[in-house]
């Protein structure tokens, strides 16, 4: 079946490939297979069968010296065009590499895709999670492919939370498991006295924060100790992961937009230990919402700091088209609302809308437009 499937799939060589093979002075073997000494014959195979561009292909085929036919190629592209590989996300896996064009596609190729539909991904699936994490299908054997998917299931604690994080971000799964991902793990636990139950959740979460090296963790434990946040508080993992991502030089702009506001270093650290997600914020982004909370909808930066769950709204799903709302029904003299505007902003959608704007769709149904 596997055979057969293969060879439907068989990318015969141009024309122009064909006499480059033959127009070298090279002979056929038995098998059929036509070998070439000529060094760019693989880089104008890629071209014609792949599309890929002549730098690159050239900069891929320096690799392929030693290839001198087109047949196992040939197979190995054909099987990825029958899962549902084809043009730029061929040409990714291609590079990423090209000596995977070498491989046995009834050993080295076939057998790790039907582990992944076993193990539950959806065709689907299988495409986005080797389009941008090759490194899945790159273990040398489907034996080692199912070793590290066992070891991920349990640190995660279910294949459904493994699938789930490698359909969103599955480049931790070829992290080192015992030398990065375990002594992080037993750090965060042993040294900084963080629960386990903690440690768990956070894994489930992100588990790229624990693929870091290990030296990179400890000098973040040692930054965030550094701007005043202990061990001992329950926020302190939740802030390592994301301060994570988040430079020293990003966090002092960040600090310095909040200062310009008023912000004290000490209100900025303050809200830091609550709401650390707000400085996932671009500096761009984080600068207009303070814009328009304070000088559009009247809100003042100490309002905002001790109610900063508005910063993590979106400016324009969220923030505007509220007070949009709030603009019509003030214009009609019907804001009666004693509520804080920190809640006005952040109340659920449905409770919102049966407050502020359902009572009032008939006589003003720009309010539904405005949303």
């Amino acid at each position: 079946m596997l055979r057969s499937l293969v060879r439907r799939h068989v990318l015969a060589p141009s024309t122009h490939l064909r006499r480059v093979f033959f127009s070298t002075g090279t002979s056929v073997s038995s098998s059929g297979v036509t070998a070439s000494p000529d060094p760019h014959f693989m880089a104008e195979y890629l071209v014609k069968t792949c599309g890929f561009s002549a730098g690159d292909a050239s900069k891929v085929s320096k690799l392929l010296l030693r290839f001198q036919s087109t047949e196992k190629p040939d197979a190995v592209i054909g099987f990825f065009r029958s899962q549902g590989f084809d043009g730029a996300n061929l040409r990714r896996i291609i590079a990423w590499r090209p000596g995977m064009l070498g491989w046995d596609v009834e050993t080295q190729v076939a057998p790790k895709f039907k582990l992944l539909r076993d193990m539950g991904l959806s065709e689907s699936d299988i495409i986005g999670i080797v389009r941008l994490h090759p490194i899945v299908i790159g273990f040398n054997s489907e034996n080692a492919l199912l070793a590290r998917f066992k070891v991920w299931e349990s640190l995660l604690g279910s294949k459904e939370i493994l699938l789930k994080n490698l359909r969103r971000c599955g480049w931790f799964f070829s992290s080192n498991i015992e030398n990065v991902v375990r002594p992080n793990i037993n750090f965060l636990r042993d040294e900084c006295g963080i629960p386990e139950e903690r440690i768990s959740l956070v894994l489930k979460r992100h588990p790229a924060f624990f693929t870091q090296k290990p030296d990179s963790l400890r000098a973040l434990v040692d930054r965030v100790e550094g701007i005043g946040i202990t061990r001992g508080s329950g926020m302190f993992l939740w802030i390592l992961d994301v301060l994570h991502g988040v430079s020293r030089e990003k966090f002092e702009a960040q600090a310095k937009i909040m200062n310009s506001f008023g912000w004290s270093n000490s209100d900025f650290v303050s809200v830091v230990k609550v709401h650390p997600t707000f400085l996932w914020l671009s500096t761009e982004v984080l600068q207009r919402k303070m814009d328009f909370l304070v000088k559009d909808v009247g809100m003042t930066p100490l309002d905002i700091a001790k109610h900063a769950v508005v910063l993590r709204l979106s400016l324009e799903k969220r923030l505007i088209p509220r007070f949009h709302v709030m603009e019509i029904l003030k214009s009609e003299g019907l804001w009666t609302s004693q509520m804080k505007l920190s809640m006005f902003f952040s109340s659920p959608g449905p409770k919102f809308l049966q407050k502020y704007v359902l009572p009032y769709k008939d006589k003003l149904p720009k309010l539904l437009e405005v949303l």
